[in-house]
């Protein structure tokens, strides 16, 4: 079963400083039918005005991921870390039994434009905890093409480590070429187009779009004529 949301159908956040997109249901804009995908939870694109950002707030009982595609993002929470995210970088952060942070716009002349996701943990009262990776996002010429795990539970090398059963991919296809994902009996999968365009088990995706997919046993995946995207493989 697939199950097709469109980017134009996103839940909107428009401020003089911020232009946000919500995939599901996310502070003012609450749609019944949009309140999550299995763990995933949010799935929010944002545009950050220079020298502008998200001041102090909380958080907890949640993994959060964020993808920076262009532009740099300071962050500092209440542990005491401070780092600056550029393009492609990824960052986890686990708000486990409470975090205060912020994020910012790190220049004064560049848009800052990021993808900030939320899954809910296995277990609530976790320990609060943050890693980065650089270069993750996207899957470029230079690297293996295809997917590639950014997060999952068990973590591992530029792999950050989430505290759910659930593998987060990025991924770049062609036109001229096609990648099966292998689905397990009785989970699902998201695909989120970021850029270009893709087709997703004959479903044409558009950037922005997004696809839930269940019951299927494979995600078959290639670009038209290339697209970079996200693959949530989540129990």
């Amino acid at each position: 079963m697939l199950d097709l949301h469109p980017s134009e159908e996103r839940g909107r956040t428009g401020m003089d400083w911020l232009e946000s997109r919500h995939s599901f249901s996310f502070a003012g804009w609450h749609e019944p039918g949009r309140m999550g995908f299995r763990s995933l939870r949010v799935l929010n694109e944002d545009r950050i005005a220079p020298g502008t950002g998200f001041g102090p707030h909380p958080h907890r009982d949640m993994e959060i991921l964020t993808i920076v595609l262009a532009g740099a993002l300071e962050h500092r929470d209440s542990s005491g870390a401070r780092s600056v995210l550029r393009a492609g970088d990824v960052q986890r952060m686990s708000a486990g039994r409470g975090v205060l942070h912020s994020e910012w716009n790190a220049s004064d002349t560049e848009t800052l434009h990021l993808l900030q996701i939320w899954l809910r943990p296995a277990r609530l009262g976790l320990e609060a905890s943050h890693e980065e990776a650089r270069g993750l996002f996207p899957v470029g010429d230079a690297k293996p093409r295809g997917l590639r795990a950014v997060a999952a539970a068990g973590g591992g090398t530029d792999v950050l480590r989430i505290h759910q059963d659930a593998v987060v991919y990025a991924g770049r296809v062609d036109g001229g070429e096609s990648r099966v994902h292998p689905l397990a009996a009785g989970r699902g999968a998201w695909v989120q187009a970021v850029r270009g365009a893709l087709v997703v088990n004959g479903a044409p995706l558009a950037a922005g779009d997004g696809l839930g997919i269940e019951n299927e046993p494979e995600i078959v995946l290639s670009g038209s004529p290339e697209g970079d995207l996200l693959l949530f493989d989540l129990a």
